[in-house]
């Protein structure tokens, strides 16, 4: 059976979601994090031996990647032809294909990259450290994040915020694979992103989202998202 490793508060959840959409039959393996370190368990690297999540097992073989993960599961059982997921993996050629590739990468290529920054500049100041540093990482943490983070993120939002003005989903009118890539992202930029709240598309974006209820059955079983910054 089709088993997904799901790590709490992941992109493991965008997995989790399709294949809710999918309605295949699946095992799901909870990991928490280490309450200390908020870092995935030993146990994953049993797994794989990057020890990250997602993770899925299929018929004897081992799938890591979240794109990569989301390509094979719509390659291998996306084909719905009579349902609003025909369009899953949009016709090569096609402006729809050309944004659902655009979007795959642009997730994990560009975008999380500042997100994951984010978290991490603004965590450092609240770790154990002597009382005397404090003061000095929470400057150069914030002086990085004014400087570098923060306009870079404010730069994707705004981006994203006009694509999703023009676009019900990241590739057109219908819902792709890219969406799936895109939700942690879209989840963690309004977690993070200072102005990401303002966006109108962007919240609807996550309306839609959520009213899917394959979202909310994947909600329901993998938890929450996000970490908050």
């Amino acid at each position: 059976m089709l088993t997904l490793h799901h790590l709490e508060t992941s992109r493991s959840q965008r997995i989790l979601w399709l294949l809710e959409e999918l309605q295949l039959p699946y095992e799901l393996k909870v990991y928490e994090r280490d309450k200390a370190t908020r870092l995935a368990p030993p146990a994953l690297k049993k797994v794989h031996p990057l020890g990250k999540s997602p993770v899925i097992t299929d018929n004897g073989e081992v799938f890591a990647e979240s794109g990569a993960i989301i390509e094979y599961l719509v390659e291998t059982y996306g084909q719905q032809p009579d349902s609003d997921l025909a369009h899953l993996q949009p016709a090569p050629g096609t402006p729809a294909h050309r944004q659902c590739r655009f979007w795959m990468h642009y997730a994990e290529g560009s975008l999380m990259n500042w997100l994951v920054m984010k978290l991490v500049f603004g965590s450092i100041p609240t770790q154990p450290m002597p009382f005397f540093v404090r003061p000095v990482a929470r400057a150069i943490c914030t002086g990085v994040q004014q400087r570098l983070i923060d306009p870079n993120l404010a730069t994707a939002v705004a981006f994203i915020e006009a694509h999703l003005g023009q676009h019900a989903w990241f590739a057109g009118p219908e819902i792709t694979m890219a969406d799936f890539q895109m939700s942690f992202a879209v989840e963690a930029a309004l977690s993070r992103a200072s102005k990401a709240g303002a966006c109108p598309n962007l919240l609807a974006y996550k309306q839609r989202m959520e009213a899917r209820p394959a979202y909310q059955r994947g909600i329901a079983k993998g938890g929450p998202v996000v970490m908050s910054a």
